[in-house]
């Protein structure tokens, strides 16, 4: 009977002290940074994205059941250059976790890790809803995306040391898949550049100036300002001068104006993932990428 509890005891303690070491609560603000730190932590990381991918990350509500994921995680990771300012202060306040406030290490920005469009010389409100640190939309940019996996693999390390082989050998694998995949993007990609296309938004920034495409215009006349009738007729003779190949839109967008857009200038009118989500087939970073080359080729076939 005393063996029988000795080894009861005796399992009870390595389950416990496995539930100690069993990794890290991860708030990710958006399914881009969920899916990332999920490809580098593995079985080691329980990740919780506050965003889908038919949310506008600029703009969504502090609910009860995203303060309470916020209170328990380890490590919380954000686009930051104030994409999310408008939600995530009022977040982590009512959180009351210390341990990812701004400036914690269990605070990651990534935007801040690379260097960043669209900085605006001058912040005036009347240009419409600029950053001041520049655009925030980062993981557009393969390159850029892959500094930004460097340094939080460190931080789950850091976070936690006792599983940092796993998260070294996990960067390793992604290192090595990412650089190949990026080598095989930028092959099929090459008829792309010089493309002229019209967004929407300014989310395509780090898009474009990877593959050297041309931002031919954007349906906002102002950043975050609604489409106007009298802007999209300058818009469309603009487009008369310089044509453009499509007019493109993501998931959490209206795609009201686009198709206006297209019924006026008789362009085509092309929805990208924008990130992971964003289509069906869209499951990870990989497939944000292969999906979103896919349908931009279409457009040069």
């Amino acid at each position: 009977m005393l063996s029988r509890l000795s080894l009861l005891l005796s399992v009870i303690g390595m389950m416990l002290a496995q539930s100690a070491n069993a990794g890290l609560n991860v708030f990710a603000c958006e399914p881009e940074w969920a899916s990332l730190a999920e490809a580098l932590g593995g079985d080691q990381v329980r990740v919780t994205s506050a965003t889908t991918a038919r949310q506008d990350p600029h703009h969504i509500e502090a609910r009860p059941s995203l303060i309470a994921k916020l209170r328990r995680a380890d490590l919380l990771i954000c686009s930051g250059a104030e994409l999310e300012v408008g939600w995530l202060p009022m977040l982590q306040r009512k959180a009351g976790n210390r341990q990812v406030l701004t400036g914690q290490r269990g605070y990651f920005e990534a935007a801040m890790l690379v260097d960043r469009l669209d900085v605006p010389e001058v912040l005036d409100r009347s240009m419409g809803d600029l950053h001041a640190s520049g655009n925030p939309h980062v993981h557009l940019d393969p390159h850029r995306l892959l500094t930004i996996a460097m340094a939080l693999s460190e931080r789950l390390i850091e976070l936690d040391p006792e599983n940092g082989a796993l998260y070294e050998q996990r960067r390793n694998d992604f290192n090595q898949r990412w650089q190949n995949s990026i080598e095989a993007w930028e092959q099929s990609a090459a008829p792309l550049k010089g493309l002229r296309v019209v967004v929407h938004h300014m989310d395509w920034s780090y898009l474009f100036d990877w593959l050297q495409m041309v931002n031919a215009g954007a349906l906002e006349p102002k950043p975050g300002l609604p489409a106007s009738a009298s802007h999209l007729t300058s818009l469309k003779q603009e487009m008369e001068q310089n044509p453009a190949a499509a007019i493109l839109y993501t998931h959490y967008q209206s795609p009201k104006a686009a198709k206006r857009f297209s019924q006026l200038s008789g362009i085509e009118v092309v929805e990208l993932p924008y990130t992971v989500g964003g289509a069906a087939e869209v499951t990870d970073l990989f497939s944000l990428y292969d999906v979103t080359l896919k349908r931009l080729l279409k457009l040069v076939q």
